[in-house]
């Protein structure tokens, strides 16, 4: 009976501790998959602190008025929304394929916004300096060689080509951009003289006169509006009223000019052409194709659009990627999506304005002001062509139409404007 109930007990102990192990097996897998989804979660709060991070790593070297870099982002939306879907003009025109042209216009926004980048950490006092360097040693020699031996387009001779790169730029758009920091830089160094003839006006007058004197031939459009630009800086910085009215009487009188020499040299001055437009938009006779195609887009459009992709006119209005983009824009996203992009460049005037007061130095100052107005006036421009409110000027909207020099050196004022922007944020 001893033997017998050791024998049991030994049993009992065998069953007991063999149960024992088959019950623990799935007690110690339930932790070790806890371990292993706390590992997972582990991983992923790493990964999104770590997206995070960059995010705001990102943010902070992006200095300066955030709004501005906001509205910079906006616009390149719209263009790659509407240069894709106008392509297919270039499409018709080459072998390329539409996402080509997207890809070299997402290219192209992506080297201007690496532009601005750059340029917004440069203080904006070295802008100062380099102005009259840049004006008189390259920005005026290149618009000449341009006159004399640049390439023509549609016959006007805007463009320089670069050999054995394929590359073509317009060296109007760098004279623009460099003249004005150049008025801003005489402005602010004469504001002890400002009202004298000779110290403060003559040295901003020839520059002035030179520059859209030499860009006035084959582009009248950006030198009228550089020209009024420079009008308004020179009010902004007090220069006496009585200059300013003289240089709008030389203004005047050099445009009478230019249209007597076009007369006897019409492949160097584009007279006949501005006479033909002016008189095509006073009179409502003569090739009227681009601007009847505009306004039938836009009514096509009403006011909601027809949807991205769908506007028909693009296929008839003629530069419909370029000097006429805001018709595409008003027939496929409405009279809404017309005005949405009015007000962005609207709000960057805004922010450029708020500048001003703001900068503790006048050259900042008059720099932001002049680029704002320079970048807004040539949109608005723009915009009343395309509505039929002034005549064909050949105007590209800034930030928005395909392109190449005119991107990249809107993007370069816009990084100066940065530049005075985050400077003013340390000082405040």
């Amino acid at each position: 009976m001893v033997v017998a109930a050791a024998r049991l007990r030994v049993c009992r102990c065998h069953v007991g501790s063999t149960g024992t192990r088959s019950a623990a097996n799935p007690r110690t897998a339930r932790p070790r998959d806890a371990r292993k989804r706390g590992h997972a979660l582990k991983n992923i709060t790493h990964q999104l602190l770590d997206h995070m991070s960059l995010a705001t790593k990102l943010s902070a070297e992006l200095q300066g008025d955030r709004i501005i870099w906001g509205v910079m982002g906006m616009l390149g939306l719209c263009s790659l929304l509407a240069v894709y879907s106008t392509s297919i003009n270039l499409y018709y025109q080459s072998t390329r394929s539409t996402e080509r042209y997207l890809f070299e216009q997402f290219v192209m926004l992506l080297m201007g916004m690496g532009l601005t980048f750059v340029l917004h950490r440069v203080h904006y006092m070295h802008f100062s300096k380099w102005a009259p360097m840049l004006l008189v040693g390259v920005a005026i020699p290149l618009l000449a060689f341009t006159m004399l031996f640049g390439s023509e387009v549609n016959e006007a001779r805007r463009w320089i080509r670069i050999p054995g790169v394929g590359i073509s730029f317009q060296p109007s758009d760098m004279a623009k951009l460099v003249l004005i920091l150049y008025v801003a830089r005489k402005l602010t160094a004469k504001q002890d003289v400002i009202k004298d003839l000779q110290q403060a006006f003559m040295p901003i007058l020839v520059p002035v006169v030179l520059v859209c004197g030499l860009i006035a031939p084959s582009n009248l459009s950006s030198a009228l509006i550089l020209f009024t630009v420079c009008l308004m800086m020179m009010f902004i910085g007090r220069v006496n009223i009585k200059y300013i009215v003289l240089l709008v009487v030389m203004g005047l009188l050099m445009f009478a000019l230019l249209i007597l020499i076009g007369e006897e040299f019409p492949d160097f001055i584009r007279s006949r052409t501005w006479v033909s437009r002016l008189q095509t938009f006073l009179t409502g006779q003569g090739d009227r194709y681009q601007v009847e195609n505009s306004l039938m887009a836009i009514a096509h459009g009403g006011l909601f659009g027809n949807g991205p992709g769908n506007s028909y006119h693009r296929n008839f209005v003629p530069y419909a990627y370029a000097d006429y983009i805001y018709t595409v824009i008003l027939e496929e996203y409405g009279l809404i999506g017309g005005l949405f992009v009015m007000f962005l460049y609207l709000t960057l005037m805004f922010r450029i304005v708020r500048l001003v007061g703001k900068s503790p130095k006048t050259f900042g100052a008059l720099a932001a002001v002049g680029i704002g107005i320079l970048i807004v006036f040539q949109a608005l421009t723009n915009m009343a062509v395309s509505v039929n409110m002034l005549p064909v000027t050949g105007q590209t909207l800034p930030l928005i139409s395909k392109g190449g020099s005119s991107i990249l050196f809107t993007c370069a004022a816009l990084g100066v404007v940065l530049s005075i922007s985050r400077y003013i944020e340390k000082v405040t």
